[in-house]
């Protein structure tokens, strides 16, 4: 029985009530395990980590979309995030690389069927996508909900499934298929929200920066502290530690310090142990020395 991963982005990240009953709909789900749920009330947005089978991805996901569909409204929606819909991205994540195409195969039924059944638009990103321009997610998500209408007006921007025009208040969805990769934020020790959009800009990829890095700045719900939010999207093309490391060296030209940094949702252990390698010169260090990796299962 082959297994894959969901990531479902939802734009709710303030309301308990409404989060808790997200998260009911995705756990009450058939052959699937709801991992982790991670919310974050600046962005205003929760991302939940599940696995299962591709058909019971597919019928908790739907039920996701369906509690989303009636409890969040966009046009009321504030939030640091880009987004375009209530739910708005899925990312389907193979855990052997080799499952690419189940999850590419799997993002066109959802899509297929949420469109069907709830009337939200859908564009296929990453390996799902069937255009080359709509590969990258932030290039779907580009001026946000309130010019999604005027953007799907235009005939290359007409979704992959559903109506051509935003749900009046779930608006869009992007579902896509990918690889793993890491989210997490870094905090600085300041409130000078350019810096953090100037760091941003100086690490991504799309600027010029370091390969396999997305970045934006943003604000917290602290007026004394702004964030530089990441997804690294290949950590063995570029570690996580050198981007951390990038981002604390920038903010030091600035004498600003970095205050932590949180991980949003799961990462690889790989990841993780090559920041641990760096950070205490390990040299060597492999998963087979953490102890967990080695104990029978």
């Amino acid at each position: 029985m082959r297994l894959i991963e969901a990531v479902p982005n939802v734009s709710e990240g303030r309301r308990s009530d409404v989060i808790q009953t997200l998260t009911d709909a995705l756990a009450s789900g058939k052959e699937i395990e709801l991992l982790d749920r991670s919310s974050d009330s600046a962005h205003n947005r929760t991302v939940f980590t599940l696995v299962g089978t591709p058909s019971g991805l597919v019928d908790a996901l739907l039920a996701l979309f369906d509690a989303a569909v009636d409890l969040i409204d966009l046009r009321t929606h504030q939030g640091e995030h880009p987004r375009i819909g209530a739910v708005d991205v899925v990312p389907l994540v193979p855990l052997d690389r080799a499952d690419m195409p189940i999850c590419v195969s799997t993002a066109s039924r959802l899509g297929n069927a949420v469109a069907a059944r709830f009337g939200v638009p859908v564009y296929l990103y990453e390996a799902a996508a069937r255009l080359p321009e709509r590969r990258p997610l932030e290039s779907i998500r580009r001026g946000g909900f309130e010019g999604l209408a005027a953007r799907m007006r235009m005939t290359s921007w007409r979704p992959d499934f559903g109506p051509a025009h935003p749900h009046p208040s779930a608006g869009a969805s992007a579902i896509g298929a990918r690889h793993v990769l890491v989210a997490f934020n870094v905090n600085l020790d300041t409130g000078d929200l350019g810096l953090a959009r100037h760091i941003a800009r100086k690490i991504r990829a799309s600027s010029g920066g370091m390969h396999a890095v997305k970045a934006i700045g943003v604000r917290t719900p602290r007026p004394d502290v702004v964030q530089v939010s990441v997804n690294l999207t290949d950590y063995k093309v570029t570690p996580l530690h050198a981007v951390f490391d990038a981002i604390q060296d920038e903010a030091q030209r600035h004498d600003v310090a970095v205050r932590d940094s949180e991980l949003v949702g799961l990462a690889p252990a790989g990841a993780m142990l090559g920041a641990a390698a760096h950070c205490l010169r390990l040299d060597g260090l492999t998963i087979n020395q953490v102890l967990e990796c080695r104990l029978p299962r």
